[in-house]
């Protein structure tokens, strides 16, 4: 049998428990609750990595344990790699991923992914310049708190703060 997503009477009518699985189910089709569809859920990012780079590895984990597929592979060309997708040279890191029609660069946490995809804004993607101390892959020592970046054609703005994984 094919579980339903919506009941039939309406809400009142249903009991405490139905009422959460009715919640719970509306809750992993729109995450931010915004009335935007779920697009993130097994989706795949594909990971272009510096030969040797750990972080990235680290980085590709976090992804997988928030619900995403990761596709990595090493690049010896990734300056080239970086360029040909249009990412200025002051927001790049060591990795470079690439979701729907977006670039991912650096250690960008899962959640900015998730809105990002969710909102869908005009932009070529994301990026965490640098390597900051605690953002995902990065993790060990002080967290700082970092800038998550949204560019595109016409230039560059916040997407918010995060320390860790979390908005700051």
């Amino acid at each position: 049998a094919v579980p339903r997503t919506e009941p039939e009477l309406p809400l009142e009518a249903h009991s405490p428990n139905q009422k959460r699985r009715y919640f719970n189910q509306r809750r992993l089709r729109d995450p931010l609750g915004e009335g935007h569809a779920c697009t993130w859920q097994t989706r795949l990012i594909k990971v272009a990595r510096s030969v040797g780079c750990g972080c990235c590895v680290l980085w590709g984990k976090h992804l997988e344990t928030n619900g995403f597929k990761v596709e990595m592979t090493e690049r010896r060309d990734i300056a080239a790699f970086k360029s040909s997708l249009s990412i200025p040279k002051e927001l790049e890191s060591c990795h470079t991923g690439t979701i729907d029609d977006y670039v991912i660069e650096g250690h960008v946490p899962a959640d900015a992914i998730k809105r990002l995809l969710a909102h869908r804004p005009d932009a070529i993607g994301l990026s965490v310049p640098g390597m900051p101390v605690g953002s995902p892959g990065m993790e060990g020592g002080t967290p700082e708190v970092y800038e998550v970046v949204l560019f595109g054609k016409s230039g560059s703005a916040s997407f918010g703060r995060w320390k860790g994984s979390a908005p700051a």
